[in-house]
């Protein structure tokens, strides 16, 4: 392992480095709290008994919250591997991989390397909607004009759709790389697994049988169904607001979006960004043109004028 390798914890996600190896404990420091902590050889051991006793790799869910630490230093061992789809740590025999950050990965980040997502939605309606935020003070929004409300609400509604859509995406994806109910750090946040209860209930006789047979009346668990409320409106002279309490609110709803003008609008900027790269590579050449001249001119030796006698 290098010397200032970075290892990742395999259930919080958090990274550490190993700052110091004794003869009875490992010192790890966290990146993101800076906190030393000891870990103890004994502590070690005991994971490596159960590792050589479980079926299959021992369950990462089954270590104490603060025993994240042990299964990631344990993986710089040619002999122990963490498998993250699966969440477990194995002993194995063939070629293994250490629970490392790619850290260079990171620090060595080039806007040359970007590029744009192709087909993404959120992208080309998040660029949009920047324009749109920085071409207007919004601020003060009653100060805008209507047709700017109009296309500031329209955009928003628009990314707020595709972030919804892709942001279930990246759910589905994490949630099978997800094992346990601990929280999983990233640059930005944190996310963890969790569950919900949805209840519907079973067929109408099925259930009103089944409490009946416990001694519950079914008038007791009856109640006016809206749809038939519905039907029989329409068979009698009733209105709505006799069977009804009705409330009125107004809200704006998108009628029509102009997917034309979106894209000859996004063209556009792209168009822009692309020039304004190109003219900042350019200054950016100039630059270093005029700075080799004026190196050039420090280093270089020039002919002294001659004495005359």
């Amino acid at each position: 392992m290098p010397a200032d390798g970075t290892l990742i914890t395999p259930l919080s996600n958090s990274r550490i480095h190993i700052t110091d190896v004794q003869k009875h404990r490992v010192i790890g420091r966290f990146d993101e709290s800076n906190e030393k902590r000891p870990l103890q050889r004994e502590q070690f051991e005991t994971l490596y008994h159960q590792i050589q006793t479980a079926h299959d790799g021992f369950d990462l869910d089954r270590l104490p919250l603060d025993a994240d630490p042990y299964p990631a230093v344990l993986s710089v061992h040619p002999r122990f591997e963490i498998d993250e789809d699966a969440g477990v740590i194995a002993e194995t025999d063939g070629p293994t991989t250490i629970q490392l950050a790619d850290t260079a990965h990171e620090l060595d980040i080039d806007d040359d390397d970007r590029t744009e997502p192709d087909g993404l939605d959120i992208y080309s309606d998040a660029l949009l909607l920047i324009d749109a935020l920085e071409r207007h003070d919004v601020t003060d929004l009653p100060d805008l004009e209507t047709a700017t409300l109009v296309n500031l609400y329209t955009l928003l509604s628009d990314v707020q759709r595709d972030a919804n859509d892709f942001r279930q995406e990246v759910a589905d994806v994490l949630l099978s790389r997800l094992h346990h109910d601990r929280p999983v750090a990233g640059q930005y946040g944190s996310v963890q697994r969790t569950s919900r209860r949805n209840r519907s209930l079973r067929d109408d006789e099925e259930v009103l049988s089944m409490l009946e047979a416990e001694g519950i009346d079914r008038e007791r668990v009856m109640s006016v169904d809206r749809q038939k409320v519905d039907e029989a409106l329409e068979m009698t002279t009733l209105t709505e607001s006799d069977v009804y309490e009705i409330d009125e609110s107004e809200y704006v709803r998108n009628a029509e979006v102009d997917d034309d003008v979106k894209e000859s609008r996004l063209q556009g900027l792209k168009d822009r960004l692309d020039a304004s790269e190109e003219t900042e590579a350019e200054e950016l050449q100039q630059e270093i043109e005029a700075l080799e001249e004026r190196i050039d001119d420090l280093t270089s030796f020039r002919a002294g004028t001659e004495v005359q006698e």
